[in-house]
């Protein structure tokens, strides 16, 4: 299996302990959905420089917070689970929750086409960026990148049949990207 056919769950933050606990950051809405995984997809990195998911069992979950700390099958001291340090975490596609009404997984509305409330279709998501201060749709348009804040105010609804993702752009946005 390859990262584009999963979902980014977390990172390994450290080893926690000595028999081989890892102290773990889980990057999802609600942490607690995954409270009681079988297993893991970790990405190593391997001797020549590349990295490659490998497969594991958790045997054990806690979770503490922000922080979950997870025991997985075959690691029993610290020195094992140092090279996990840093890893990240994943889960395949068709592990993620069903989403009800217009909620959407980003990766999901890659190639959906914008359509406006007042000028209609406009063009292609092509990527989402995730950043500290606010999420952004990328749109191709016109031949210009177009950044669409996801707001509520914005962003009305997803139709999956139809692959179209409904807004309400601002007044002016898309003058600030083809007027300079």
């Amino acid at each position: 299996m390859n990262p584009e056919e999963c979902f980014l769950l977390g990172t390994v933050r450290k080893p926690h302990g000595l028999r081989g606990e890892l102290s773990i950051f889980l990057d999802v809405d609600d942490p607690g959905r995954y409270e009681h995984l079988e297993s893991v997809l970790v990405e190593l990195r391997q001797e020549d420089g590349s990295a490659r998911l490998i497969p594991f069992f958790v045997e054990s979950m806690r979770l503490t917070g922000p922080l979950t700390l997870m025991r997985l099958e075959g690691l029993g001291s610290l020195e094992e689970a140092e090279p996990f340090r840093g890893a990240r975490l994943f889960l395949p596609l068709e592990a993620l929750p069903p989403l009800k009404g217009d909620q959407f997984y980003y990766h999901e509305i890659l190639g959906f086409r914008i359509v406006d409330e007042a000028m209609g279709p406009l063009g292609e998501i092509t990527d989402v960026y995730e950043l500290p201060a606010q999420d952004l749709i990328v749109m191709q348009y016109r031949e210009s990148e177009i950044l669409i804040p996801i707001q509520d105010e914005v962003v009305k609804g997803v139709d999956r049949t139809k692959r179209e993702l409904y807004c309400h752009l601002p007044d002016g946005l898309l003058d600030i990207y083809l007027n300079s």
